[in-house]
This record gives structure tokens, sequence and C-alpha cells, in this order.
């Protein structure tokens, strides 16, 4: 393109019309073929048995790997176009996706139209795609505290002007000062999604949610005190939920002796800890799993992790812990070099998510954590969440495109 031909050109169609982050897409693309093909080899058993009783799989054992193939393609093909757009109209999309996450959720836990599976309600079919809003919610929870704390030109809680001459306005004045009226806004919409959410008796997503909003809010400048206290709120309901709830106090019992409760809850972390033992340094080699072979549940979902490690080995574990570990510092990187503060927030907040998922997946994996159902971010079994993932990155992406965009003229 030529300099006349450019300067015809929008700023803003300058600005998003840079590279994209190569080191960065490199890396998504690396992770998500290495998760098919974990995707193929774990599920292939499961596949031809047909185990779900919920999944008719005709016996086919591709069955699961052709589904995630064709979600995978889906998911490149939006990311490659959301990175097209300037990211800059996300701000304005914010509110609809977030708002469309909400009904769509409530739709699930108050309507015929909310599917169950494995005795939860959280699904929803719509134009034959079976999905879980709460993933939406996710993203649109990052979308939304990022537009609207980028706006603020300092830190969060910086005072307004209030009149001291009557007592509403001084209350609202100390009230400003410590920044809580700039954070009511956004508590509010937070405890509608997590009461949404803890309806469905969803409780990894709310972790997850809460992450992704805490990531945000810290980047844009949240005082440490705030922090402090919210710690020490969920410290308390953590408390409350798993003292005071069989269910809870059942997980973490088993979490500390699977052998307690080997018929049922602890079955599946003890068979996941054989195949990690299994695997050894080196592997017993890619397909050569035995755990997968109507040992382990889940062995294409949560536990993939569990038949990595076997086929893998312990060096094959680490090289993708460590391409885990490179797509997080990269995504910081990117955000730390954002032309902006919107730009900024977004990148953390998504990559704060996907660093969360993968330090939650494995440490339940390798029992450093309890049960929690959160998957592994390209790997684990599931197309909808592995589009919205690819999505996730696609909006990365766009940012980056203005790092290195060519500067008006």
């Amino acid at each position: 393109m030529g300099r006349k031909a450019k300067r015809d050109l929008t700023i803003e169609q300058q600005l998003a019309g840079g590279p994209i982050d190569l080191p960065f897409l490199a890396l998504v693309m690396l992770l998500t073929a290495i998760g098919l093909i974990m995707v193929l080899s774990a599920s292939y058993a499961s596949a031809m048995y047909n185990l779900d009783a919920s999944v008719n799989t005709g016996g086919d054992p591709l069955y699961y790997f052709k589904r995630q193939f064709g979600f995978a393609v889906l998911g490149v093909a939006a990311m490659f176009v959301i990175s097209k757009i300037d990211y800059q109209h996300f701000r304005w999309m914010s509110v609809f996706v977030l708002g469309a996450s909400i009904v769509l959720m409530a739709l699930v836990v108050f309507t015929p139209l909310g599917r169950a599976g494995g005795g939860v309600k959280r699904w929803i079919n719509l134009f034959g795609i079976r999905f879980q809003p709460s993933e939406i919610a996710k993203v649109g929870i990052i979308m939304f505290f990022a537009a609207g704390l980028s706006k603020r030109s300092g830190q969060v809680g910086l005072p307004r002007k209030w009149s001291k001459r009557t007592f509403t306005g001084r209350m609202a004045a100390r009230l400003d000062r410590v920044g809580l009226l700039e954070l009511v806004p956004y508590g509010l919409i937070l405890m509608v999604v997590l009461g949404i959410i803890a309806l469905q008796k969803h409780m990894s997503c709310m972790i997850l949610v809460v992450v992704a909003a805490a990531s945000v809010l810290f980047a844009s400048g949240v005082a440490l005190s705030w922090f402090a206290l919210g710690g020490a709120a969920v410290g308390v309901a953590l408390w409350f939920i798993i003292t005071k709830t069989d269910y809870m106090a059942a997980r973490i019992q088993i979490w500390q002796d699977p052998l307690s409760d080997l018929r049922n809850g602890g079955y599946q972390p003890w068979q996941g800890r054989i195949a990690i033992g299994s695997g050894g340094l080196m592997g017993v080699g890619l397909g050569n799993s035995q755990q997968k072979h109507l040992f382990l549940p889940e062995e294409h979902n949560d536990y993939i992790f569990a038949i990595v490690c076997e086929e893998l080995g312990m060096i094959g574990a680490i090289v993708i812990i460590a391409l885990f570990a490179l797509l997080i510092i990269r995504g910081f990187w990117l955000a730390l070099h954002a032309r902006d503060r919107f730009g900024t927030l977004l990148i953390v907040g998504v990559t704060s998510l996907t660093g969360m998922q993968v330090f939650f997946n494995i440490g339940v994996v390798t029992g450093f954590l309890p049960p929690t159902g959160i998957s592994l971010p390209f790997f684990s079994y599931g197309g909808t969440a592995l589009a919205i993932q690819l999505a996730e990155m696609g909006m990365v992406l766009s940012v980056s495109r203005q790092i290195a965009a060519p500067k008006a003229e």
C-alpha cells in the first residue's frame, strides 16, 4: 500500500491494521494441535465402547475427536475474524455479551430450555448446539469490567467533588474516598452473575468468574485493602461451604484420602494418580495408555492431563506446562505494551482466566488441590468451550495488532 493510500485510511483503520503477535499465535495453535491429538488418543476407547449414556457415539472411535476438530476449526476461524476487529468495539459489545450470558443462564435455570447432565442443570440447546452459557459469562465479565474501569484516568477510588453542605454529600464523599462508590456497580453485577451460577451448582465456574473479575480490578488500580477484605469474605464463604455442606465435606475427605471412598468419589482421583505414576519419566508412548481403557473416568475431559502424563511421561507433561507458561507470560507482555488501558485490562483478564484454569486443572489431577471440575484449556473435550477459548485468544491478538500498528500521519 502506497503512502497516499495509507493517508486515505482513517486513524482507526491504520491502528487496527498492524500485524498480529506471531509468538502468541504460534503458542495458541501449538497447544490446540497437541490438545486435539490428546483428545484423539484419550477418547477413542470410550467412544468405541459408547460408555456415556447421554451420548450416542455409534461405536465410532473417532466420535469425540471429529466433534472436537470441527469446533477447533470453527474456533480458529473465529479467532482470526475477531483478531481483525478493532478491539475498541469490544467496549460497546461488552454490555451485549454480558447481558446475553445472563439471559441465557436464567433460561437454563428457570425454563424448560435448560438441559441437565451428570445430575446438574447447566446447559442449553440452541439451533442444535448444546453449550454452557456460563462460559460466555466469563468473557462477558472480563469485557464489561475492562470497558468500565478503563475509563478511569487514575486509580480506582479517586475522589470526585461532592457537596459538603449536606449530610448525603459528606457521606458520599467519604465512601468515594475509600473507593466504595466506584466498586458498587461492579459488585452488584458480579453478585447477579454468581447468584445465577450458584443456582446451577457450578462451583468451579464461580471460582473462575471471581478470578477473572479480580484480575481486571487489580490491574485497574483497586486498593489492596479491598482485596484483603474481599479475600477474607471469600475465605469465610469457602469455610462455610466446606464445613456446612455434606457435598463439599465429602470432596475434601476424598481429596485427603481417595482410598476412604474408593467405590465412589475416590475412584477417579485414585485412577488418575495411577495413570500419572505409570507414565514415569518418558511415558508409555502416545496412544498406549492403559487407564483410558475403562479405568479412568473423564479421561478425555477433566482428567486428560493424567493421560498426557501416562503417555508422554513427566518430560512431556513439563513441556506442555512450559508451553502454557510461555503463553501466559507472552499474554502479560502484550498487556504491558498495549496502546491503552482498555487493551491492557482486556488481556490481563483473558490471560489470568486461562492461567488459573490451567493451574486448577493440573492441581486437581495431580492431587495438589481438591476436586473443582475445571477443564484444561485447549485439551479437555468440549467443543463450545474450545471455540470460546480460541475466540478469547482472538481478542488478545486484536489488541496485539495495535502494539506495532503504524502511527497515524
